[in-house]
């Protein structure tokens, strides 16, 4: 059985790097990363925050934890991080846990509209299930209207407002959202989990001014483990001086048993590297890769929605090419090139078989590819989804392609 399992993570090692991941969320984490997630951390239980641990042995643990929360202070000019969060999803969910009771009023962006589950998506998730949630939609052209967002909250009196997007490709105004959230006496909680690295870089402004919490997971665009952080901004702390403390009680004892102290320390070593000058230009070439790509999939009859992109991702509206987003994402698996299949604003199919793919770039640059490359692969999918070639010589090429950008971290 062990043998088996082995070949699998070799399998999987190798579609990796023999595939285009375009997948937003996905990314490849450093060797530094996957040394420290595979150390012995792993084998320590840590309930308790540094310095106030309920067993033994936790000299080391305290130091790498301390030293995350350090370095994510100083990358994101905070007062206040938890780093223990399981992932994205937990995270939230422990900021709802500190903040509201149930049935307090959560308004966030609705599902089709680039929202997430964790945003209120109602009935079929603890969000919209324990607490009273009203969404805002995008409109017929695909953007938040901030007016008309600004005038649900005055009419819903929501407790929370929630700013984040997983599908959403132009820049998100977290001063606007602020505003609202002032006017209505709400807090404000930015989830920065697919732009985290081009808020770090300063190619998407920081919601660090206007939020009172911000939740990112650690790894897409960051790099890092799947884990994940909330930060609590000074803005926050002069509105609830508590606040901080009411999130970290939430992760633990409210929601969780001990930390993950390996995945803390691998976000420790994605910290210092999103810290590196290189980093910036990474961040950079993301937006400018999107932005080629989506332009040259316009030029090629591609409908995007909101016309384009702003940051990593885009989300293309396949209805004028008659077929689904199931159908195209699983015909350009064949081809090598991977997507999801995802859901349009207003989308008249339903979520497993939707009338868009979502794809993006962070990957692919981690790999060092560029506007060139980002042509090709545009031409690759337009080819793959008209029917013009077959998927198998499409794959042939991709697997050329991959052998030029090297897969960081699969040796």
């Amino acid at each position: 059985m062990t043998k088996q399992v082995f070949q699998l993570i070799k399998n999987e090692v190798r579609r990796q790097k023999e595939t285009l991941m375009m997948i937003p969320s996905e990314n490849y984490a450093s060797r530094a990363v996957l040394k420290a997630l595979g150390s012995a951390f792993q084998n320590k239980y840590a309930e308790g925050y540094p310095g106030r641990r309920y067993y033994q042995g936790q000299k080391f643990v305290d130091e790498v934890e301390n030293l995350t929360i350090k370095l994510a202070k100083r990358l994101f000019g905070v007062p206040r991080v938890n780093v223990q969060a399981y992932s994205g999803s937990p995270a939230n969910a422990a900021v709802y846990f500190a903040l509201l009771d149930p049935g307090d009023k959560i308004m966030g962006p609705g599902l089709l509209s680039g929202g997430h589950l964790t945003h209120g998506h109602p009935k079929i998730t603890f969000s919209g299930k324990y607490f009273n949630s009203v969404q805002y939609q995008v409109g017929e052209d695909g953007l938040f209207d901030y007016e008309k967002i600004e005038r649900q909250a005055l009419k819903e009196r929501p407790k929370i407002i929630i700013a984040g997007t997983t599908s959403y490709s132009r820049t998100l105004d977290f001063a606007y959202f602020g505003k609202i959230a002032d006017r209505v006496g709400a807090y404000l909680m930015a989830d920065i989990a697919h732009i985290v690295a081009l808020v770090i870089a300063g190619v998407h402004p920081s919601p660090v001014p206007y939020a009172d919490v911000i939740t990112t997971t650690t790894h897409k665009s960051l790099r890092g483990p799947r884990g994940a952080m909330i930060l609590t901004t000074r803005k926050g702390l002069l509105k609830d001086r508590d606040l901080a403390k009411k999130i970290n009680r939430a992760v633990f004892p409210g929601l969780q048993g001990g930390p993950h102290e390996n995945n803390i320390a691998a976000i420790a070593v994605a910290l210092e590297e999103a810290g590196q000058k290189d980093f910036k230009q990474y961040a950079r070439q993301i937006v400018n890769n999107a932005s080629c790509l989506s332009g040259e999939l316009a030029n090629l009859g591609f409908s995007l929605v909101s016309g384009g992109t702003d940051n990593h991702l885009m989300v293309i509206d396949l209805r004028n090419k008659n077929i689904d987003g199931k159908r195209a994402a699983l015909l350009l698996e064949e081809a090598g090139i991977i997507v999801n299949a995802n859901s349009i604003p207003h989308d008249p199919r339903p979520p497993l078989v939707p009338s868009g793919i979502r794809l993006g770039t962070p990957a692919l640059t981690t790999r060092g590819m560029k506007e060139e490359q980002m042509v090709q692969i545009a031409r690759w999918i337009g080819a793959v989804i008209s029917g013009q070639t077959n998927p198998g010589k499409i794959k042939q090429k991709v697997e050329e392609l991959t052998k030029k950008f090297p897969a960081p971290g699969l040796g």
